[in-house]
């Protein structure tokens, strides 16, 4: 496995421990929130270049 996809198995499987320990709304907040947070505290420089690669994974 890439560690792309441990990282995806391990995302699941949090959000599914915290849906199945919490209320639906906390876990929702926290599998949001998490990404949100984390590219906010990214530079500027940062988020122009994952936008950018972003985009040429999509074939744009």
């Amino acid at each position: 496995m890439t560690n792309r996809a441990k990282v995806a198995v391990g995302g699941v499987a949090v959000g599914l421990l915290l849906w199945w320990l919490t209320s639906f709304w906390i876990a929702l907040l926290v599998i949001v929130g998490v990404p949100a947070v984390a590219y906010l505290t990214l530079d500027s420089s940062q988020r122009r270049r994952l936008r950018r690669v972003s985009r040429k994974e999509l074939g744009r």
